[in-house]
């Protein structure tokens, strides 16, 4: 007869006996299931604390949101509020700017909180914004990596923006823990200090829930977050000016400005068999702001050196911002708004412009 091979048993380290291995594994497995049934807990406590009369909305809650540390906080935009349309825009109009931004980099960003926690796509836009280079290794993988990069990256920015008074309120922490909250407000004022080409909607805020344990409990409670407000406030030009008085408190005067105004390039522009009848919208795209600075300084502008015809928003701010540049030169005041304004339609913008020209050469014939 052959003998039949015995199998033999899995080797089990000196000195453990069979009963320590089994009832350590029967240990493990007994933990496993307590922490288990801790998170389901924790969680099914926070979605209670959280679903109470103030917010009458089930919040889609993670486990690591509820899992909080005694004293620790977490915030949720309330889905409220993330549904509003001016809220939509706002992650738009950013997502769509940084795309634009980066375009070169061969980075597309689909989600801010996903694609912007690791200060990757963050320390890209600011080398790009800033034209400075990063002291931060390229790739990294580790969370301890990551933070020690957006530490970098979040110093950059607080050197940029407090001498100009920018309230910072943004953490490594929270960028890192995917606060979509901290995200917006830290492209918000990157926006308007570098004064991105694009136009913020205005008086965006959003209802956030917090959640904080104290004293093993978790508690929530609903503030509101002011996201952006008007465009002259977050560009930063506080200093009020007529126009600003005629658009608060004199509307009916407004609109004899604009008959000035009108009058005053139709003057000219007739010349060249031209004519505008709407302010708002006929020198967006700074063809009629270059011509007419040809007009008033008798000389013929160049057709290579701006667009007829734009069809593009880079050409349409190529086109104005040419114009400012024969405003300079021909003895002009720097204008208050910025080409980008004038794009997007700005009234007051436009005006602005268009008075600076008037009160220099009201007398041209």
């Amino acid at each position: 007869m052959s003998s039949v091979p015995l199998r033999s048993s899995p080797r089990r380290p000196a000195g453990m006996k069979k009963e320590e291995s089994f009832l350590g594994k029967l240990g493990g497995t007994l933990a496993r299931k307590k922490k288990a049934r801790e998170v389901s807990d924790l969680q099914e406590e926070g979605k209670k604390a959280i679903n109470s009369p103030m917010s009458p909305a089930l919040l889609d809650l993670h486990p690591e949101d509820t899992l909080l540390e005694e004293n620790e906080e977490r915030t949720m935009i309330d889905p409220t509020s993330r549904d509003d349309p001016k809220f939509k825009e706002l992650v738009k109009v950013l997502i769509d700017w940084i795309n634009d931004v980066l375009a070169e980099e061969r980075i597309i960003v689909k989600q801010l909180e996903e694609d912007l926690y690791d200060g990757q796509v963050l320390q890209k836009l600011l080398e790009k914004l800033a034209g400075c280079k990063l002291n931060v290794a390229e790739v990294t993988q580790s969370e301890v990596g990551q933070k020690q990069k957006l530490q970098t990256v979040l110093e950059t920015v607080q050197e940029l923006l407090r001498p100009h008074g920018w309230a910072l309120r943004w953490a490594v922490d929270a960028i890192h823990g995917k606060n979509l909250v901290a995200i917006l407000h830290l492209l918000v004022s990157l926006a308007t200090h570098f004064r991105a080409p694009i136009r913020l909607p205005e008086h965006v805020s959003v209802q956030v829930v917090v959640v904080r344990k104290r004293e093993g409990l978790l508690h929530s409670s609903h503030v509101t977050e002011e996201l952006t407000t008007t465009t002259e406030q977050m560009m930063g030009r506080f200093e009020r000016d007529a126009f600003d008085t005629l658009f608060d408190h004199a509307p009916d005067k407004l609109s004899l400005v604009k008959k000035s105004l009108i009058t005053f390039v139709n003057k000219h522009l007739n010349k060249l068999n031209l004519e505008v009848t709407e302010l708002e919208t006929q020198f967006a795209d700074g063809v009629y702001l270059v011509l007419l600075m040809g007009l008033l300084e008798d000389y013929f502008v160049p057709l290579q050196h701006f667009y007829l015809t734009p069809d593009s928003f880079d050409q349409k701010v190529h086109n104005v911002s040419f114009a400012f540049e024969l405003m300079l030169d021909g003895g002009l005041k720097k204008p208050k708004a910025r080409p980008e304004d004038v794009v997007n339609l700005d009234l007051k913008s436009t005006l602005r412009v268009l008075y600076n020209m008037f009160n220099k050469y009201k007398e041209v014939e």
